[in-house]
């Protein structure tokens, strides 16, 4: 007796061929479906590398599902097809008894195709995500009864759980982090010579994909012209190959380091493929703990990527699930500042910040320290209203995908959410940033001033922003040193510090 007919519905990031709604696929019966919608390129102003990597990883899954001899609807990119009207058109073209689909990596989407389900009378069965290694659901269990949340605990019950870097119950080298190994900065000779990443030229799919980016979305930010990223499984293992070869054993050392005009230094380019399904989290934790047992990489730096992966992205991904819908619209710390122009365009003379936007809208990426500590530091000491940091960082990179994105941009990086994310604010004078990497050898600010004409921005707004917020970060545990340096001013000092940061947001709203 034939089984009732099902469209599968794969949305964009989820490009995952042991997905769990192929798990009983009949060719038979079943119809994939997919579609490029214009709306989700412009409801945040994308940028053209981001656009780009979603519309030619989803075209060459298409070609790999119709490679299986499977039945696949695809809609391509028009500005006048929306998702709920493309779904509806091929319900009423094939009648399915039934939609399966995968949980939806965003709020609003995982809303809007239930919506729309509802609304052609069609049966719904939402499949879980297993490319995570930890569902929603035991992650509420782990968050039941805590009062506060934080990532450390739960990385050692992952630990715990998939037996991953440890050993008869205990940790690998009798501790479960290394930060203390993982803190290093290049010093003055910088990164020296290195393999550089393994480049994916686009074959005629990618090629194709950029000339209709190019001209569709002609006034987007961003580039295409050093568009190399791996678009399918295949490449995506390659990456992973290329990275543990040539990059895992100095990753941890460091990680949080930066230099000018060096994008990649030891960061594994891994992180869209994984957010797009195209590589599962399960393979890539394997492959470094394979390549430490082998002695190809010392246990801190494994550990470190490993963090990443099995703590940090499993972690955002229940904060984000737990506190939707509301989330989005947090902002503890009250901030109401637009976001800069220059955020655009790159065109600033703060040296760090040209460097990491304008590689940002070059290749769509950054790694996290850029992201943390400069870009999102900049807009978080500068007040700008967390909602708009968030998407501008949905907007321009190509691993941004709303449940990763989110936690790490409006908690952690802006504390917009008070502490859910983290147990306080990454705040930090420009020092960190000189410590760090070598931006401030070419600037004309110096870290050291928080007023006058050379001061830093950074080193400024810091400073303001500890006066602005003394009364609430004083009860701040973890911030009490940053706030018992405020008795080092004088009223004169601190009112030259805000008259200057006055006079810093004139400048940049004037600008915007």
């Amino acid at each position: 007796m034939p089984r009732d007919s099902r469209l599968i519905l794969v949305l964009g990031d989820q490009l995952d061929l042991n997905s769990e709604a192929f798990d009983d696929f009949d060719p038979k019966a079943d119809t994939i479906w997919m579609a490029e919608v214009a709306e989700e390129s412009t409801k945040v102003w994308n940028s053209k590398p981001r656009i780009a990597m979603f519309l030619t990883a989803m075209r060459h899954f298409r070609e790999t599902l119709s490679g299986r001899g499977w039945k696949v609807i695809y809609h391509e990119m028009d500005a006048h097809l929306t998702f709920a009207a493309a779904l509806q058109a091929t319900v009423k073209q094939l009648k399915p008894q039934q939609l399966v689909m995968v949980h939806a990596g965003e709020w609003s989407v995982q809303q809007e195709v239930e919506k729309t389900a509802a609304k052609l009378k069609l049966p719904l069965e939402v499949c879980e995500d297993r490319h995570f290694l930890c569902t929603t659901a035991d992650f509420a269990k782990h968050a039941e009864g805590r009062k506060q949340l934080r990532m450390e605990f739960f990385y050692r019950e992952m630990r715990q759980k998939t037996g991953v870097l440890m050993e008869e119950g205990k940790p690998v080298g009798g501790q479960w982090n290394f930060d203390h190994d993982n803190r290093g900065s290049f010093g003055k000779a910088g990164p020296g010579l290195r393999v550089p990443p393994r480049r994916f030229e686009p074959d005629a799919i990618t090629q194709e994909v950029i000339a209709m980016v190019n001209e569709r979305f002609a006034k987007h930010p961003g580039t295409l012209d050093d568009f190399d990223w791996p678009v399918t499984a295949d490449e995506a293992r390659l990456a992973l190959d290329d990275f543990i070869a040539h990059r895992l054993a100095e990753f941890g050392q460091y990680q949080d380091a930066m230099w000018t005009n060096e994008p990649w230094l030891y960061h594994s380019r891994l992180s869209a493929a994984m957010n797009l399904k195209l590589l599962d989290p399960r393979e890539v934790i394997a492959a470094a703990e394979k390549a430490c047992r082998d002695g190809k990489a010392p246990l801190a730096a494994v550990e470190g990527f490993i963090r990443q992966i099995l703590g940090w992205r499993e972690y955002v991904r229940g904060i984000y699930w737990r506190h939707m819908p509301d989330y989005v619209e947090r902002n503890a710390m009250n901030a109401d500042q637009p976001l800069p122009e220059f955020y655009w365009t790159g065109e600033t003379d703060m040296a760090c910040m040209r460097d990491a936007i304008t590689q940002t809208l070059r290749y769509g990426y950054a790694h996290h320290i850029q992201r943390l500590m400069v870009t999102g530091l900049f807009a978080l000491l500068y007040g700008v209203n967390p909602k708009r940091v968030h998407e501008w960082y949905l907007a321009v990179y190509v691993d941004a995908v709303e449940w990763v994105e989110l936690p790490n941009t409006l908690g952690m990086s802006q504390y917009g959410d008070g502490g859910v994310m983290a147990s306080k604010p990454y705040v930090a004078s420009g020092k960190y940033i000189q410590r760090m990497s070598n931006y401030c050898s070419g600037c004309r600010f110096d870290p050291a001033q928080s007023t006058g004409p050379k001061a830093c921005p950074f080193t400024t707004l810091y400073w303001d922003y500890l006066l602005q917020h003394e009364p609430k970060l004083k009860t701040n545990q973890r911030m009490s040193m940053q706030v018992r340096n405020l008795a080092r001013l004088d009223e004169k000092q601190r009112t030259a510090i805000q008259k200057h940061a006055k006079d810093l947001r004139t400048t940049y709203s004037q600008a915007t």
